[in-house]
């Protein structure tokens, strides 16, 4: 027995005779000012000791949101096509630039807008995504600061708050820990709660109609339905609101969620937007290979079964709710697309009610469609195919739901 034991001891032996080791930290800060008259903001990078950072290499797109760059002069920056390159000196570095705020679709409706008494606004747009390099020994401590205009109040983020208009920014998905979400900063009316582990938020500027008590008491009410199918506990979760002529519905963002002010928490047809864009933050299914179907279908699914589950729905409403969706994607041939449209996400609601039905038929209610959502977590981008492996895969064999000409 001492024999079988002496490769263990070695191990052991080795790991407490090893070096202590510890990447030494470095802070990256992210200094943000909001200028409504130009409708601008100001971002400054400040990185503690630029050599924790060969370069980054940043995406800045092709809409002119970027401007006025400037570094040290030890350091380097670089523009073409479409991106921008920054190699930071030896010792404390910095680069600033200009970020143009609003933005309209082609709606002519705002998706991030800035007024004179408040900013609205996505953490992505102000530090664009970058291709990252950095030497070993060293780990970014990421922090995002504002300072705001003369009068505005407070500022809010989907990220936990370390001190006043500061916050911590820490994604354990992303070696470049950036500001991302949503962002609301100004002249604020805010709604707070504690829901499981998680740090509830509601914001919207003064004026705007948003409805934040309404918004909690059906977050509460549905929140442990959510829990239970998507395993997740973020720290902070902020949902931010305006009126007109903000995009009128919702759009999800990390940790955090934009709801325009006029939309329903419940609508007429028995769905609800607000719990739709839920299930985008907790869920983070995104797909690829025209399979958008997937992410919306879940989340339009979703809509209305934890809202089913919680006792907020009837079974005849339920009922009502089907053919409604039935009626409306009649004309649906197929569910692959590049950007699932209404109908083809009314299509894909029935199709995974169709399919949730078979699975626990087939397994006698030891699995549902619940479980297929939860294999679809774990991957960076869905396709089709996966969709199929994975429910295929629960069932022990072939779908018959899933052999359909729709998803072809």
């Amino acid at each position: 027995m001492f024999l079988r034991q002496l490769p263990l001891l070695a191990v052991l032996l080795c790991l407490f005779a090893a070096p202590a080791y510890a990447a030494k930290r470095v802070d990256l800060d992210f200094n943000v000012r909001f200028l409504p008259e130009e409708d601008v903001a100001e971002v400054e990078l400040v990185l503690e000791e630029g050599s924790a950072v060969s370069y980054l290499d940043f995406n800045l797109g092709d809409e002119g949101l970027y401007s006025d760059f400037k570094t040290d002069e030890q350091a380097s920056w670089q523009e073409e096509n479409g991106r921008g390159v920054w190699r930071p000196a030896a010792g404390k570095a910095r680069l600033a630039y200009r970020v143009r705020v609003s933005h309209q679709r082609s709606n002519e409706r705002y998706d991030a807008r800035m007024t004179p008494d408040w900013a609205l606004l996505r953490g992505d747009d102000l530090v664009p995504a970058a291709r990252f390099d950095q030497p070993g020994g060293y780990t970014l401590v990421s922090r995002l600061s504002f300072e705001l205009p003369k009068g505005w109040k407070s500022v809010e983020t989907g990220w936990p708050r370390i001190g006043k208009n500061r916050f911590r920014i820490d994604n354990p998905e992303r070696m470049f820990d950036r500001p991302t979400g949503w962002i609301l900063a100004g002249k604020l009316g805010s709604r707070r709660a504690r829901l499981g582990e998680t740090d509830v938020t509601v914001a919207a500027p003064v004026g705007e109609g948003v409805r934040r008590m309404d918004i909690l008491t059906l977050l509460t009410f549905v929140w442990p339905e959510v829990q239970s199918v998507f395993p997740r506990d973020p720290k902070k979760l902020l949902i931010v609101g305006a009126g007109d002529p903000m995009w009128r519905g919702g759009l999800s963002g990390p940790n955090s969620l934009f709801m325009h002010a006029d939309r329903p928490l419940v609508s007429e047809n028995g769905t609800s937007s607000l719990v739709h864009e839920l299930v985008h933050v907790f869920s983070r299914i995104s797909d690829a290979d025209r399979s958008d179907w997937i992410s919306e279908g879940l989340a339009e699914y979703y809509a209305i079964e934890l809202m089913r589950r919680a006792g907020g729905m009837s079974e005849d409403r339920y009922q009502a709710v089907r053919e409604h969706l039935s009626k409306w994607s009649r004309k649906v041939k197929s569910l692959r697309t590049e950007r699932s449209t209404g109908p083809v996400t009314a299509r894909a609601v029935l199709l995974l009610q169709e399919l949730d039905r078979e699975i626990r038929q087939r397994s006698k209610n030891q699995h549902s469609l619940d479980d297929v959502a939860r294999g679809l977590m774990r991957l960076d981008k869905a396709t089709t195919e996966d969709f199929i492996n994975i429910t295929e895969s629960l069932l022990g064999g072939g779908s018959s739901v899933l052999d359909t000409r729709l998803l072809r």
